[in-house]
């Protein structure tokens, strides 16, 4: 709402600094510690580190060139922004490295160490904003009800502002943030908004003996800092502390008090603030609609009254000052009588907040949040803690509101702490405390509670004072750390160096172009997905509510509008093609059926939440929605012979050869969203003579140019598409197979190739051209998050059984494997699978490997390849099977990993010419270095010793190898030098972040710097751009995707520069000839053009079977931390060594390998992509699905990229790394299930059966989030701690 923002100054990031003006210190940074790769975020992070430094500087200006920031604040300032990029940790660093308390030498890998951090000016920073202005209060107009929104000076106008019209549709306003999580409420039309920020009563913050009253539209921020200047008020320090834990910084700046606790009122929003609020006895004063009448109620009193009407206001909190009552016998506190009669031991005031919740740092709802106030002292005999009187608050949990625990209160009072006291609450409790019915994880929400009461009085069993009553809040520390070894090469340069990422800058002041950025063409109209909400149905009719089109919307378009010379295809597959529309019955959840246009964006989202579909399903057969279902109807998908997984050696054999044998062991795998940051885009506009013109943000624009022209009917040429950049694909806007590509695989090998599902890019461009193409004017759509996630597909969610023979020293001498993938309605890739989950299994030596794969069909959106395809599945199945066998044999894990490394004999066996030669099987040699480098086998011991020490936190360590088959492929190019000396690059790749364009800029540096004119290599540099690909322009572009179109495409630069330099090295020799001296690059091309010289070559890059396969390796080696309490896993470290060859640009393949393992970490420990019982994926938000953030990457995260010297196969003898060091993500998983087996192991130690019933060789669910964590750890974990402690007690 443009009203909202009256009277702000807003600074973007481009108005910080741009290319025209100078970009700002921020940027630079972002730039210059290798902080962007997509780049679609960058801006936010630019913003947020900007406002982190302005706060830090507002109260004193610090020393030159640095900030008041410290280190601890500088990784909290971009705790709230999503990355899917990066991994956070360059971003942090570059934040970090405005700290006067920082040294850049500790920070990771920047082109600064050598020439010195940009300089940074507090003084110069961006204030737009009119001192004059900032004192002006007033109302818009002396009649308020010419307009739409007010915005009140005073409680009188306000009230005159509700009673004005009785009717009439009021929203209050202040952050307005509530809209981020009730997305209903942007979709509401009011007669009226008022905006109470203006208010001095609402914004005023009072204090006096009793406590402090907080106006209803202070910022959450605001209060947060009103409650730490009273330092010496500890209540007031924790409820701060957890308020920083609400949402993000940047919604806790516009979010208001008020506003939560009216959620929470009115909505029963699941609010951490009334929780703690509640404990405290807060009060609030209303100002009830109609009369004017001011009350006040407690918290509590107030949650359980009916929803506020609209017309009535929250005008203020209080929060009370809290003094420990003097006299033990005394059961209640009371504020209004705190000097009382002095007993024998003065009471302690106890008073602690927690929060359980995916992300430590907030920007997560909590699984339960709860707060505990008590009066306590020591007993007349003076060996016992009394419990005088308690407050226990519990919110989040699945209820309506905060609750108290009156039972457990009641049943503590004036009782002295013991075990036995204890374990009676919590029987209480449990009884009290019960999530409502449909709640997720209601046992673990259940355990959490009991878990909190037991941290917040299990220390006085013991007698324990708690530093005479609320423990000091903790000091931030600084979290994150790191350490790179990179090699940066001269042989070749500028190729090999480490430099800067092109376009970063760009992408860090928000002046970097993605499809969205396109301004609009004249009279263009939006579109956006009409889909399925059920999986197997006959679509009757498409309409709207109450039959009523609504207004602005233009149209729905549908399979019936295809052009008859067209065909219904949103995707030709390398199998089948994909339907672009549904036609007369729907076959999955998910599934488009059409596409509505309307005037603007907001119209056409808004408006499909108003179309109603009439389903039928008489007559039709139940729908398959597991794999299970489609084995038995076989409803399978055949898989070509060439892309069977191959059996290796004699599996009959292996297993007779086995001394132990585990059979029929099972594994399951979820699926895994995108997350890509910016969503399916596209922009279609009409041109002369039939042709269209899209913009598109896909991997594969030729593949999306023959998509559309199939469904409109036209021929090819008649489709231009053009791509500049993409923000995120990961998979999801790539294609499928070229026919260059089969005949590839016809020999063998496996693709490394990802075709779209469904809804991908090129249905996305195929609807908005198909909508131009009807309405004769442009159509563009952003795709918005919730359809993305709902009709994208995803990773493929599979299910293993597997039978494994092995030897007492754990050499393993058989595997056979079933496997059964849930492929979806359609084959997509599917058929591909095989061969990369094969791929990564074998990198062990099984002996002998039989494996058997039934791709099925199932009503469900189709699933497609997300980076790594297969491969990450296939490596921790291999894991799995390894900790399997450990745990039979009671062998440390590590030890079985390394007795089935492969030697180069049996990787030749099993990986054929991939093996390459020997010297480039440099697995051992990682996994030895590893130890070494990460002080793998002295933390082992360490950990033991940590864990034999700690109850409640377990630790566990795990090291895992990866091997990664790459296949390269047929790439064209095109450079170009112009007139000038300027010189410019076509390539198919596309600019997704990976740093296409600089490694390309590189290599056409290196390949046409070999004239040795006067202009080095390096110069040339700034004399290159590569452009946006073009399918008019370069054909046969194949697609982005595999990890190795940087490199082909640097390839195919490298060709076509030989061929420039072939044509003016004689043009060089005569000039040298001709002066007697050096020849600058300029005066040799305008030589060359006075000699009508042709100064641009296209060519290609062709592998052959000996350069188009190898495989690549890696190690990584991490430690975890687990809370057994609450489930909550804390990575302390990862070590990673990485074998790159040598690396074309080391800055570039660092942040490859660190993103690439934090997004394997949210696959194997956060990322929940979850259906409903029709196959509707229901995880469709940031609200429910939690991709990694700052707050959850390792502590400590170490790279290495090792420099493994020349492979005369490889481009330059580099090798990739984009998609491999995700498969290294599973140590953290592995290191887990470690911790966990800990915890079983001391459970055991408590149980009267001798642990009877506790399995030890369990399979840790995939992702193991903190529920899974928990469950396995046990959710009656403190009780049963209790029981025993109390039996021992007994015995003693």
């Amino acid at each position: 709402m443009t009203s909202h923002i009256d009277g702000c100054s807003i600074t973007t990031s481009e108005g910080l600094g741009n290319s025209r003006a100078g970009f700002h210190a921020v940027h630079e940074r972002i730039a210059g510690f290798h902080a962007t790769q997509c780049g679609f975020c960058t801006p936010g992070m630019s913003v947020s580190m900007f406002s982190a430094l302005l706060n830090a500087d507002k109260t004193h200006p610090p020393r030159a060139g640095v900030s008041n920031l410290t280190a601890a604040e500088a990784e909290k300032a971009v705790s709230g922004n999503l990355c899917r990029c990066t991994g956070y940790r360059p971003l942090v660093d570059a934040c970090k490295s405005f700290s006067a308390d920082v040294d850049i030498e500790d920070l990771g890998f920047n082109t600064f160490c050598k020439k010195g951090l940009p300089c940074y000016d507090h003084a110069s920073q961006v204030c737009t904003f009119p001192e004059f202005l900032k004192k002006e209060l007033k109302s818009l107009d002396d009649d308020p009800r010419k307009y739409r929104w007010s915005s009140p000076v005073s409680i009188s106008e306000l009230q005159s502002l509700l009673g004005l019209e009785n009717g009439v549709s009021v929203k209050l306003v202040a952050g307005n943030t509530s809209t981020g999580y009730y997305k209903e409420e942007k979709d509401k039309k009011y007669d009226r908004f008022v905006d109470i920020r203006r208010i001095p009563e609402l914004t005023a913050v009072r204090r006096d003996e009793k406590g402090v009253e907080l106006g209803a539209a202070i910022s959450i921020s605001k209060v947060i800092e009103v409650l730490r200047e009273k330092e010496s008020v500890l209540i007031f320090a924790k409820i701060a502390a957890h308020m920083e834990k609400i949402a993000s910084r940047f919604v806790r700046n516009t979010g208001t008090i008020g506003g939560n606790i009216i959620m929470a009122q009115r909505k029963h929003f699941p609010s951490d603030l009334t929780t703690i609020l509640v404990a405290a006895r807060a009060t609030v004063k209303i100002m009830s609609s109609g009369s004017g009448v001011q009350e006040q109620y407690t918290l509590e009193e107030f949650l359980h009254r009916p929803p506020l009407e609209a017309k009535s206001v929250l005008l203020s909190l209080t929060i009370p000052f809290w003094r420990p009552v003097k006299n033990s016998s005394t059961h209640r506190a009371d504020p209004e009588h705190s000097q009382m009669k002095h007993s024998r031991m003065d009471t302690h005031l106890l008073f602690e907040t927690y929060r359980a919740a995916p992300r430590p740092l907030g920007n997560a709802l909590a699984f339960l949040n709860a707060a505990f106030s008590a009066e306590v002292s020591l007993n007349e005999a003076g060996d016992g803690v009394v419990v005088n009187d308690c407050l226990l608050a519990f919110g989040a949990y699945g209820t309506k509101h905060a609750i108290r625990a009156k039972k457990v209160e009641d049943f503590l009072a004036g009782k002295v702490i013991s075990d036995e006291v204890l374990l009676e609450a919590i029987s209480l409790l449990k009884d009290e405390i019960v999530p409502d019915k449909g709640t997720s994880n209601p046992g673990y929400r259940s355990s959490l509670a009991v878990t909190f009461l037991f941290e917040f009085f299990g220390s006085l069993t013991t007698n324990s004072w708690l530093n005479g009553g609320c423990k000091e809040p903790l000091k931030p520390v600084a979290m994150l750390s790191s350490a790179q070894q990179i090699v940066e090469n001269q042989e070749y340069s500028p190729v090999g160096k480490g430099i800067e990422k092109t376009g970063a800058k760009l992408q860090a002041s928000g002046e970097a172009v993605y499809v969205d950025d396109i301004p609009s063409p004249e009279n263009c109209l939006y579109g956006e997905f009409i889909y399925s909400t059920m999986p197997l149905a006959r679509i009757k009719s498409i309409g709207f509510k109450e039959n009523r089109v609504p207004e602005g919307v233009l149209g729905i378009i549908t399979y019936k509008d295809i052009p008859k010379s067209g065909k219904n295809v949103g995707a030709k597959g390398f199998f089948a093609s994909d339907l672009l529309f549904a036609e007369e019955v729907t076959h999955c959840a998910g599934q488009i059926i059409a596409f509505l246009v309307a005037e603007s964006q907001k119209i056409a989202d808004i408006a499909t939440k108003l179309v109603v579909i009439d389903y039928d399903t008489e007559g039709l057969e139940e729908p398959i929605l597991s794999v299970e279902d489609a084995v038995k109807k076989s409803s399978l998908f055949e898989i070509p012979p060439f892309l069977r997984g191959k059996p290796v050696g004699d599996i009959n054999k292996g297993m007779s050869e086995a001394e132990h044998k585990i059979l029929g062991s099972k594994i399951s795998f979820g699926s895994q969203y995108f997350f890509y940051m910016e969503t399916q885009t596209a922009l279609a506009v009409p041109d002369e003579d039939n042709c269209m013109l899209v913009y598109s943000s896909t991997q594969a624009p030729e593949f999306v140019q023959r998509t559309i022209a199939g469904c409109l009917g036209v021929p090819e040429h008649n489709v231009r598409v053009i791509t500049r950049r993409v923000g995120g694909g990961f998979g999801g806007k790539v294609m499928k197979a070229t026919q260059a590509q089969s005949e590839l695989l016809l020999e063998g090998s496996r693709p490394n190739t990802e075709r779209p599902t469904p809804i991908e890019y090129s249905l996305v461009a195929a609807a908005c051209a198909l909508g131009a193409s009807i309405m004769q004017c442009p159509v563009r759509t952003y795709v918005n998050r919730k359809t993305d996630m709902i009709t994208t597909g995803g990773r493929h969610p599979m299910k293993i059984t597997y039978s494994v023979g092995f030897k007492s020293n754990g050499k393993i001498t058989a595997l056979d494997l079933e496997i059964l993938l849930d492929a979806g309605l359609s084959e997509d890739l599917s058929p591909f699978m095989p061969s990369g989950i094969q791929g990564a299994i074998m990198k062990y030596d099984w002996g002998a490997l039989s494996f058997d794969v039934k791709v099925c069909k199932t009503n469900t959106v189709s699933r497609t390849s997300v980076r790594a395809p297969g491969d990450v599945q296939g490596s921790y199945i291999a894991e799995a099977i390894i900790e399997k066998v450990a745990s039979y044999l009671s062998i440390d894990v590590d030890v079985i990993r390394k007795v089935n490394l492969h030697t180069y004999e049996s990787l030749r066996l099993f990986h054929s010419n991939k093996a390459g030669e020997p010297t480039e099987y440099t697995l051992p040699l990682l996994w030895d270095k590893l130890a070494e480098f990460s002080g793998f086998n002295q933390r082992v011991k360490v950990v033991e010793e940590f864990n034999a020490l700690n109850r409640w936190r377990k630790r566990g360590i795990s090291r895992v190898p990866a091997v990664y088959g790459v296949s390269m492929r047929f790439t064209p190019g095109r450079v170009s030098v112009l007139r000038d000396g300027s010189i410019v690059v076509e390539v198919p790749g596309i600019e997704i972040g990976q740093g296409l364009w600089t490694k390309v800029k590189q290599m056409v540096a290196f390949s046409l710097g070999l004239i040795q004119c006067g202009t080095t290599s390096d110069e040339l540099l700034d004399k290159i751009r590569v452009i946006q690909a073009d399918t008019l322009s370069l054909v046969q572009g194949s697609i982005t995707g595999g990890s190795t179109t940087s490199v082909a495409s640097s390839e195919a630069a490298r060709i076509c520069c030989d061929g420039l330099v072939e044509r003016l090295l004689p043009v060089h020799a005569a000039l040298v000839e001709k002066t007697g001296g050096p020849v600058t690059w300029d005066s040799l091309i305008s030589q060359a053009y006075q000699q009508s010289i042709n100064m641009s070559v296209s060519n290609v890059y062709t592998p052959d079977i000996s350069t188009g396969y190898y495989l690549n390796y890696g190690v990584a080696a991490s430690e975890v931390e687990v809370n057994i309490l609450t489930g909550e896993t804390t990575i302390l470290r990862t070590d990673i060594i990485y074998d790159c060859g040598k690396s074309l640009n080391p800055a570039v393949d660092l942040g490859q390998i660190e993103g690439a393992f934090v997004q394997g970490l949210g696959f194997f420990m956060l990322e929940e992509y979850l259906m409903n019982s029709d196959g509707l994926i229901v995880t469709d938000s940031t609200w429910t699905y939690k991709i990694p953030t700052v707050d959850t990457i390792p502590r400590q995260f170490n790279v290495e990229i090792l420099n493994s010297g020349h492979h005369k196969n490889r481009v330059l003898s580099s090798k990739a790394s984009g998609e491999p060091p995700l498969l290294l993500a599973a140590s953290v998983h592995c290191a887990v299930r470690a911790a966990v087996k800990e915890a079983k192991k001391q459970i055991q130690t408590w149980s009267n059966n001798n642990g009877q019933g506790i399995d030890l060789s369990f399979d840790l669910p995939v992702p193991a989030t903190m529920p899974v964590v928990k469950d396995f750890c046990g959710l009656d974990v403190v009780e049963k701690y209790l029981e025993w402690n109390i039996h021992q007690k007994k015995n003693f």
